[in-house]
This record gives C-alpha cells, sequence and structure tokens, in this order.
C-alpha cells in the first residue's frame, strides 16, 4: 500500500531539474518499506518527480529501477542515528554506554576543566536578541573549521539564516551552544526544532584545540542541558554516518534518499552519469581503504597533517 506523504514546494536541485522534495521526520512515525512506491502525487508544472529524503527502508534497495511511469535513484542508503529522549532523565540515558565509554567521555571533560583552570566555560542561547551574539561567536569558529574551508558546509554567514535564527528564537524553536576557551570561542552546535525534534544541524571547532575533543565535550554539555530542560522528543543526527553520531545515538533505524523521476531518455542519461560518476567515488574510496589510507587522507583534508 503506497504510503501518503505530503510534498512541499518545487524546489532546484540541480540545473534546470525541478522535483517536489519532502523529508521525513522522526516524528512522521512512517513505518520501513520493503518496496519503493512512487507518491500518488501529480506532478506539477514543470516538475520532472519527486525527491524523498530519510524515507525508512527494509533492506537493501536497487540503486536504479523502473517503478510504473518513473525511473526510481536511491542515491545514498544509510543508519540514521537519533536519540530517543521521550521520558528519558539524563542519567538514564548515561547508562546506554559502557562503563568504559562513560569513563571516557567523563575523563575527556575533566581534562578539558584541568586545561580551562578548574571550570569550564560556555553558553546556551535560545532567545530572541541571544542568536546575534551567538551567530558571531560560532561564525568566528566556522571559518577555520575543514566543514567550512574544504567543503563549504559551515554555518551559513548570510543575513537570510540570521533572519531565519532570530525568527526561529522568537518560536522558542532554536538551540545554540558555544564553548569557550578564557573568552574565546572555540567550538559551536547548532540545532534548529521542527515539531519537538532538534536536528543537527551545524557542528564545528577550532582544530588548534583537537588534541581536548572539544567538540564531543560540547555535545556531552548540550545534551546534559538538553535532557534536564525535558521539552524535546528526540535529537536528531540526521543522515550520514560518523562516529560521533553513533556514538551518542540511542537508536538507528535504515533510511534511504530516493528520486522518482519521468521516465525519459533526458532522465535516465542523467541518472545513469550520476550512477557512473558513485561507483568511480566507491572504487577510490574502497582502494584508500584497501591499503589503510582512508584515514590518512580525511585526517590531512581536515586538519592539513
Amino acid at each position: 500500500m503506497p504510503i501518503k506523504i505530503q510534498f512541499g514546494d518545487k524546489t532546484l536541485l540541480a540545473p534546470k531539474l525541478w522535483l517536489q522534495v519532502r523529508e521525513i521526520g522522526l516524528d512522521d512515525e512512517i513505518p520501513p518499506v520493503a518496496e519503493l512506491v512512487p507518491p500518488t502525487d501529480p506532478l506539477q508544472e514543470r516538475s520532472q518527480g519527486f525527491l524523498i529524503r530519510s524515507l525508512p527502508i527494509i533492506g537493501k534497495q536497487p540503486a536504479i529501477s523502473r517503478r510504473n511511469d518513473y525511473l526510481c535513484y536511491v542515491s545514498s542508503q544509510y543508519p540514521h542515528y537519533y536519540i530517543d529522549m521521550r521520558g528519558m532523565p539524563f542519567s538514564e540515558y548515561t547508562s546506554k554506554f559502557s562503563s568504559k565509554t562513560r569513563s571516557t567521555l567523563n575523563r575527556k571533560v575533566r581534562k578539558y576543566a584541568e586545561y580551562c583552570g578548574g571550570n569550564i566555560s560556555w553558553k546556551v542561547y535560545k532567545a530572541p536578541g541571544e542568536m546575534l551574539e551567538f551567530f558571531r561567536l560560532a561564525r568566528a569558529v566556522s571559518k577555520i573549521t575543514y566543514q567550512e574551508r574544504l567543503l563549504d558546509e559551515g554555518l551559513p554567514d548570510s543575513d537570510e539564516f540570521r533572519q531565519q535564527m532570530e525568527q526561529l528564537a522568537h518560536q522558542d524553536r532554536v538551540r545554540g551552544f558555544i564553548l569557550f576557551y578564557q573568552d574565546k570561542p572555540i567550538s559551536y552546535l547548532y540545532c534548529p526544532v521542527t515539531n519537538g525534534v532538534l536536528i543537527y544541524a551545524f557542528l564545528g571547532y577550532d582544530p588548534t584545540y583537537m588534541n581536548f575533543s572539544v567538540g564531543t565535550v560540547l555535545q556531552w554539555l548540550a545534551l546534559q542541558h538538553l535532557f534536564e530542560e525535558r521539552t524535546f522528543q528526540f535529537f536528531d543526527f540526521t543522515e550520514g554516518q560518523s562516529e560521533h553520531k553513533k556514538l551518542f545515538a540511542t537508536h538507528n533505524i535504515q533510511c534511504a534518499n530516493v528520486f522518482f523521476l519521468r521516465a525519459n531518455m533526458r532522465n535516465r542519461f542523467l541518472l545513469h552519469s550520476q550512477r557512473t560518476v558513485d561507483n568511480i567515488s566507491a572504487v577510490i574510496g574502497g582502494k584508500l581503504d584497501q591499503f589503510g589510507l582512508k584515514s590518512k587522507v580525511k585526517k590531512m583534508m581536515r586538519f592539513g597533517i
């Protein structure tokens, strides 16, 4: 039976390719599907199809297939990590960790506290008027992170983003966190809120303080605060895999980003071209991993060492 999914406005995802987009949130509680079925929604003017992000799935799905009048392209399949915060105190959350992991996390916090002279300086931002200060401090960190320097994925530096942050603050729909060394910001975490779900949107830290695991320290302090606030249902680490997400998550569900495109020659060529690029990238990554170079290349890209 097809799942009813409400789609938003048309979004331009690639040059001259308009799609109707929907992202499945944890609060949607849509059950995993074993078979990918095209939406029944009518295509809007100029729309070439649909993109469903974070669709829960069962089993591994084929990369490209034909589904009725659509070409189905599964661009990525991944574990979607999250923390279920409903009715759980922080003490219960920490019990999910092994005694060794809890000891390691507490040791990282103590180590940084000792480096700071005994007390860790950090701050929570959520109210109207506070977000401009958060933005200024977070941007000072973001511009020196590898996410921004190499991937152009740092905290956005635009008037539109600043205005959006302020608007979310007026609706009590944002949380920002800054970790300091003395008066200097060295790590930030930015989490907008959708329907009671905290979204892990941007995290960055000053690479100078890498040996103190300041991103991990801030995440730990922020989670303690959020559990004590008792406001939110989930902390959503969104798509993408990392040891950081795997460490802090309580649950994960297998998800996929799925395109349904009109079955015409242009779109067929587009999908197969993209698939070729994906395969080449996977082969290169596999070879680097085979020779033990993948982690070294990542470290060199992030920190220049």
